[in-house]
């Protein structure tokens, strides 16, 4: 029988809260993310409780209007499941919103790799009509990253970005990262340019790469997701991709047989208690959700590996010790091999689009020079993750939602 899943959220004390998960979870210094080491940092309080960076940093930033801020009074109830419909199935597959008039306006459209990511220059997302951004996410599905130069889309301000996002899909408000003042649709990611700023980066590690699918324990986890540059050092600090549809289809058919089927606990307590010990919020009680190891793609109709390493806990099927064997074989040969990856750098205006259903990414820290990274990612949340397209916004897929405990009846 399929494992039992009960109750909704966990709320309990960090100590209590493992026990309820009953589950070995283990934490890193990041608390699963390789964005939330830098994210933690505000200085001062403002005349309205709110936190904030210091007068300094907030003096010498570019956008000062994408600063990152915490409320500790700001609460969210929940997620609660909506049905997902993807834009991409609504587009026109010959293109002809997003790249019209081709030849006259110059457009460049390459390859980064044959089989993953490609860069695009003179077109203008900010311009896009509805059916262009439909054919917009029908082209990062069939490419998993597209790189776009040149974009203006900060210039017109968050309250734009927003708006933006919302044709994508409903708005994911992270529950513990930095947001614009009054835009907490926009997950904000800033690294001062202070001297020995990576020291806790690298304090008890040896790399700062983390591979992961954005808030993969969240109920819907995003697709179509938008990261804009605001600031960034002159080389360094590029974002990793690697292909996840690629990677399942390397694998024997035997081992493909094994692991379709099979569900991964993923968890959002070690972000939250990170945060709690870094002085930052938390907007919601954090949550634990069951998704396929294995997804369909409702666009592209192929399987991926759904994997973070950063938030998943355990396979619900197996016993600990090959659970573990399993996802460090996977997490190994997403994260080992050079020729599913791509490395996309940034440069002034660069917007980059991923789809997190079939990638996955991290951000490098490599640059020496003191230097900020500003980076600001809107996040549409997708369908539920599910094994089979037959359960496509279907609310009562697998036994419930989220998890307190998990037992093996």
């Amino acid at each position: 029988m399929s494992p039992v899943i009960a109750s909704s959220t966990v709320a309990q004390t960090p100590a209590v809260e493992a026990d309820f998960l009953r589950l070995n979870l283990s934490t890193d210094n990041n608390g699963g993310s390789g964005y939330t080491r830098s994210n933690f940092g505000h200085d001062e309080i403002d005349s309205n409780g709110i936190l904030i960076l210091n007068a300094k940093n907030r003096g010498n930033a570019k956008n000062p209007d994408f600063l990152p801020t915490w409320d500790p009074s700001e609460k969210y109830a929940p997620l609660e499941f909506h049905a997902y419909e993807d834009p991409a199935l609504k587009a026109d597959p010959s293109f002809p919103n997003l790249f019209p008039d081709a030849n006259e306006k110059g457009l460049k459209v390459k390859s980064i790799t044959p089989k993953l990511g490609s860069e695009v220059r003179n077109i203008q997302l900010s311009a896009l009509n509805d059916a262009a951004k439909n054919e917009l996410a029908l082209l990062v599905a069939q490419r998993g990253v597209v790189v776009f130069r040149n974009q203006d889309l900060i210039d017109k301000g968050p309250e734009f970005s927003v708006k933006f996002g919302k044709h994508f899909g409903k708005l994911h408000i992270h529950q513990t990262s930095g947001h614009p003042r009054n835009a907490p649709e926009l997950h904000v990611v800033h690294t001062r340019p202070d001297k020995g700023g990576f020291e806790n980066v690298f304090k008890d590690d040896i790399s700062s790469v983390r591979w992961h699918s954005d808030v993969s324990y969240e109920l819907q986890p995003p697709s179509y997701t938008f990261l804009s540059i605001l600031e960034a050092p002159e080389s360094g600090g590029d974002t990793l991709f690697a292909n996840s549809v690629e990677a399942y289809e390397r694998l024997s058919p035997a081992f493909r047989e094994f692991i379709d089927g099979l569900h991964v606990i993923h968890s959002a307590l070690e972000q939250a208690v990170n945060s709690k010990n870094n002085g930052g919020v938390q907007r919601r009680k954090p949550v634990a959700h069951v998704h396929p190891l294995v997804r369909v793609h409702p666009v592209l109709k192929k399987k991926s590996l759904y994997l973070n390493q950063g938030f998943a806990r355990k396979i619900v099927e197996l016993k600990k010790p090959e659970s573990d064997a399993v996802l460090n074989f996977l997490y190994g040969l997403v994260n080992n091999s050079l020729d599913l990856q791509l490395r996309a750098n940034w440069e002034p205006g660069t917007v980059v689009v991923w789809d997190n259903r079939r990638v996955n990414h991290s951000a490098s820290v490599d640059w020496d020079s003191e230097s900020a990274r500003h980076v600001v990612r809107i996040t549409p949340q997708a369908e539920r993750p599910v094994e089979d397209l037959k359960f496509l916004n279907d609310s009562t897929y697998y036994p419930s939602s989220t998890t307190d405990s998990v037992s093996h009846n």
